[in-house]
């Protein structure tokens, strides 16, 4: 499969990188108008560049846009990311995959896509703002993702001193809570574990469990880690994630307070988001911060452009019992350190678009088959993928029950969707047409679900 990115900045390198680490044999094509960035992606990746305007029919043919399958437009301009995939299509790229961060143009997103004919539109921002939503209205989670548009969680926890789970085989499971749930993951220091029933939980692990929203929130009463719903929030930075994050909270009734330090933008998001509170301040300042009350708030969200002022003011936020701390961190090598610090989530943009667009790219990758991968998310830093898949006649495991299936290593069906309700997979659970399967696995060879199983030789 052909893929052309353009754009080789932060979402462009990190999808490359992506890219890279799929078992899968892409072969793809950076372009960006300087060279430095072209040199270094090139010699870090096993990539072709091309230095040019992406918008260009010469730069274009260049880059081989006649025989694409996948051109990625993920420039800093969105007019020239919706011109490219305009252009390329014309010229026989099969898809197309626009960045478009103007909150003016979403509005005609289906226009653009249902009219011009673009496969798929993108906004980091607002993928991140969804997140964090997500993260807030189930204060007791580090992260929430879902699956089934919806109807389906798996939300990450960290097991505290006095959690009722710590020293309890997951086969007891049931003895501590009723709800009809799965912890399907676990990260124990630098040990990752998909885990079974003689695993035992310890103080400090984060797991990710599988469930129902209200399952999952009797769960957390039922093992002691529940927390009261958030009333009061502080953002710190007004740039586009706060202005879509702050809409959705304010319509959930929720109290926004935003602390920016520039003007003409505090002026706009006064406009703009009547029902909050705009703060023209350096948030900072730790006597700001104090004055604002900072001190028990709910959730302090950091959303500056500088990673280390988001990391320090979390940190502080959280020396000064705030609830729940949120920092956007855009560089992902300082992942694995925030796992030791106290900053209860953090959020990286683009890492969540790069993930929207990998699972696109495996869905085509299987030539769109309709058992491919609807719904993907990267679990513990990128080593583990939770996906979705619906079962269609051509599953091989068709109406056979799980006791029947010889798995791969390392996959674990973690919760299935069906007309009548959910289910958490059992050795008797029959496999039936059109069911929603959830799948966690180390494997970055599954792209479907007859990958799922061991070929019979």
């Amino acid at each position: 499969m052909k893929i052309i990115i353009l754009g080789a900045g932060k979402v462009g390198k990190t999808l490359t990188q992506q890219l890279s680490d799929e078992e899968y044999d892409y072969d793809v094509v950076v372009v960006d108008l300087h060279p430095e960035k072209i040199e270094a992606i090139v010699n870090q990746f096993d990539v072709l560049g091309v230095v040019g305007d992406g918008a260009t029919y010469d730069i274009l043919l260049e880059a081989g846009v006649e025989e694409t399958d996948i051109i990625i437009a993920v420039t800093q301009s969105d007019e020239l990311n919706i011109l490219a995939c305009l252009m390329a299509e014309k010229m026989g790229a099969l898809n197309s995959i626009a960045r478009v961060r103007n909150p003016e143009y979403l509005k005609q997103r289906s226009f653009m896509r249902d009219q011009l004919g673009l496969s798929m539109i993108i906004n980091p921002e607002l993928e991140a703002a969804n997140e964090i939503r997500r993260m807030l209205l189930f204060p007791s989670a580090f992260k929430v993702d879902t699956f089934v548009s919806g109807k389906i969680e798996l939300a990450e926890f960290r097991l505290r001193e006095n959690t009722r789970l710590i020293g309890v085989p997951l086969s007891r499971l049931n003895k501590v809570s009723k709800t009809n749930v799965l912890i399907c993951a676990v990260r124990r220091k630098d040990q990752l574990i998909i885990p079974n029933g003689d695993d035992v939980l310890e103080q400090g692990d984060r797991i990710h469990v599988m469930g129902q929203h209200r399952d999952l929130v009797r769960f957390c009463q039922d093992i002691n880690l529940f927390e009261q719903k958030t009333k009061r929030v502080i953002i710190v930075g007004g740039g586009r994630i706060a202005y879509y994050l702050t809409k959705q909270l304010v319509e959930q009734g929720i109290q926004v307070k935003i602390i920016e330090c520039d003007h003409q933008r505090c002026v706009d998001l006064s406009i703009k988001l009547p029902e909050a509170t705009i703060i023209e301040s350096d948030g900072s300042d730790e006597e700001i911060l104090i004055e604002e009350g900072i001190e028990g708030v709910d959730a302090f969200v950091a959303l500056t452009g500088l990673d280390e002022e988001n990391i320090v003011i979390s940190l502080y936020a959280k020396q000064m019992k705030a609830k729940k701390t949120i920092a956007k961190v855009t560089r992902t090598n300082f992942m694995n350190v925030l796992d030791q610090l106290d900053i209860d989530s953090v959020i990286s943009p683009k890492s969540i678009i790069a993930t929207q667009i990998l699972r696109f790219v495996r869905a085509k990758s299987n030539q769109d088959d309709d058992s491919s991968v609807k719904t993907l998310h990267h679990l513990f830093n990128d080593d583990v993928d939770a996906m979705e898949f619906v079962v269609t006649p051509q599953t091989c495991f068709l109406n056979k029950k799980v006791s029947e299936l010889t798995l791969k290593n390392n996959v674990l069906l973690a919760a299935i969707s069906r007309e009548r309700g959910f289910v958490i997979p059992k050795g008797d659970t029959e496999i039936r047409l059109k069911d929603h399967i959830v799948v966690i696995t180390t494997d970055r060879k599954i792209y479907s679900l007859n990958d799922l199983v061991r070929r019979q030789r």
